[in-house]
């Protein structure tokens, strides 16, 4: 499930969006050396290992007959200050370093970890993962190839390279916007967090793929008080852009943002209950894109059966003008990847197609299944575990409609601004999501604003309702984090302004 950063709305399957997984500055020694870019079969490798001490570990991995093995490195290090009552509350720093040995046999996965990086643990680990498969192995090592990868962000950047008074100083800053622009705001709550994350990929194929992923968040919540009654509100940025995104016009905006979320509540109303037109509006409504129909299109799901989209591929799910994209490609996007992390590079994947429903998402455990190419979307939370079919960033394409003749076609119902939360069920596709920040629709305007609403439906039911799509395509730029079994990974998602002529709203009686 994927969530957008609120400090004020905690469930059990709330993700705190802290950035992704971290990530560590390399500057006394470079992850890949520039002879390693360079030759074809280099002499050093990730952490001063020798290539030839990698071989010796992928040749335990691969001794006992697995049909693939990959190893992965990470290094990586991270940054987070907090402001909290005008005053600095937290300022920490955390590392980690460690590596993974997976074996594959058929649908078996063999995975096992090392926080050590000497050869005697790396073997050890290779040897444990190694186990899932009875057999020998015939032929020699592969030659290893360095990968030559795509570039979507700036992989020289460190934010390990700023000075921490900086930081400091922007949510400082932050906070005293933010108290200056409304005198009803009682409490301010600003965070910061940066990362940069050094992955390396050794593939039984011979693939050696580096990438450097740095990622950064800020965000600001406020409580705001009139007349005996209190509102929350908040707004965040995220990128792998560096640390310069935030000049003075994007403060200032995060600033307005969360100020008027926040404020704007108390001329909310609950709205009646009932089915009713609903406009999911441009940019934040990419939640329920991801989760109601997005999960469901991973390929592990179909591959075993439980996903309602498994027998889908090639029929009609959507209108003729519906197209839907997974997108590792976006430049800065908290979602984009130069590689996944089984070596396959980032890439765009066309899911439904003109309304036809195209592609799964695959990692190289499904693509085989199905007898396709990995589609780069195996993704994994840390060394520490296993890699498995994940949304990077997803969104609809720009529609032929307009979003004022959108909002014009509705005589009543709700426009959607921004989610908090909600749940999914996979398998079903049924969703329950709960509207942040929306207005009422009446007679083709948008009016009053709303809360405590939810939106109940299905997924494959709604994508086949959406009757209008705008041209106002917008990627969200919010600290998007998605959660499948157990595993977190930094996503994006966005939506132009859509209209599903029908869905159940959660409201007053």
């Amino acid at each position: 499930m994927a969530r957008r950063f609120d400090p004020f709305t905690v469930d059990r399957r709330q993700f705190l969006g802290l950035a992704a997984a971290g990530g560590t500055a390399l500057l006394a020694q470079p992850l890949l050396s520039g002879q390693l870019l360079a030759e074809p079969a280099p002499q050093k490798a990730a952490f001063g290992i020798p290539v030839e001490d990698l071989q010796a570990v992928m040749a335990v991995a691969m001794a006992r007959g697995g049909t693939f093995a990959d190893l992965y490195f990470e290094r990586t290090r991270s940054v987070s200050l907090s402001l909290e009552d005008d005053k600095i509350s937290r300022a920490y720093t955390s590392s980690d370093l460690g590596m993974g040995v997976r074996v594959v046999k058929g649908d078996a996965v063999g995975y096992a970890f090392s926080e050590v990086l000497d050869l005697k643990a790396m073997k050890q680990a290779a040897a444990t993962a190694a186990a899932i498969a009875d057999g020998k192995r015939d032929g020699k090592p592969a030659t290893v190839q360095v990968a030559k990868l795509p570039k979507y962000y700036d992989v020289d950047y460190r934010f390990a390279a700023i000075d921490l008074a900086k930081k400091k100083a922007l949510v400082q800053d932050v906070n005293g916007q933010i108290r200056k622009k409304d005198a009803r705001i009682l409490k301010v709550n600003v965070s910061y967090a940066d990362s940069d994350r050094e992955v390396l990929i050794l593939t039984s194929d011979g693939l050696l793929a580096h990438d450097h992923q740095p990622m950064m968040r800020l965000t600001a919540a406020c409580v705001a008080e009139q007349g005996g009654r209190r509102e929350t509100g908040s707004y965040n940025i995220a990128s792998r852009h560096g640390f310069d995104l935030f000049d003075p016009k994007t403060v200032t905006r995060l600033c307005d943002e969360a100020v008027r979320r926040t404020v704007g509540m108390f001329e909310a109303v609950t709205p009646k209950g009932g089915e009713m037109p609903v406009v999911l509006g441009a940019g934040p409504s990419g939640i329920l894109l991801h989760e109601a129909i997005g999960h469901g299109m991973e390929a592990d799901f179909n591959r075993k059966n439980t996903s309602i989209y498994a027998t889908k591929i090639g029929k009609p799910v959507a209108e003729k003008f519906v197209t839907i994209v997974d997108d590792a490609t976006l430049p800065d996007a908290r979602g984009s990847i130069h590689v996944d992390d089984e070596g396959t590079s980032g890439q765009r994947t066309v899911l439904v197609d003109g309304g036809i429903m195209a592609s799964y998402l695959h990692d190289r455990i499904s693509a085989a299944h199905y007898g396709l190419k990995s589609t780069g979307s195996g993704r994994r939370e840390s060394f520490r575990h296993v890699p498995m079919p994940r949304m990077r960033s997803t969104y609809m394409q720009p529609g032929p409609h307009r979003k004022d003749e959108i909002i014009a076609s509705v005589k009543k119902g709700i426009y959607c601004e921004s989610f908090s939360n909600g749940q999914v069920n996979i398998g079903g596709g049924d969703y329950t999501f709960f509207l942040k920040t929306g207005y009422l629709i009446e007679d083709g305007k948008l009016g009053r604003p709303i809360k405590d609403v939810n939106l109940i439906g299905n997924g494959p039911d709604t994508l086949s309702k959406i009757s209008m799509v705008g041209n106002d395509l917008l990627i969200d730029e919010g600290g998007w984090t998605c959660g499948k079994n157990g595993q977190s990974v930094p996503v994006s998602q966005g939506m132009p302004t859509v209209l599903v002529k029908s869905l159940t709203v959660g409201g007053a009686a």
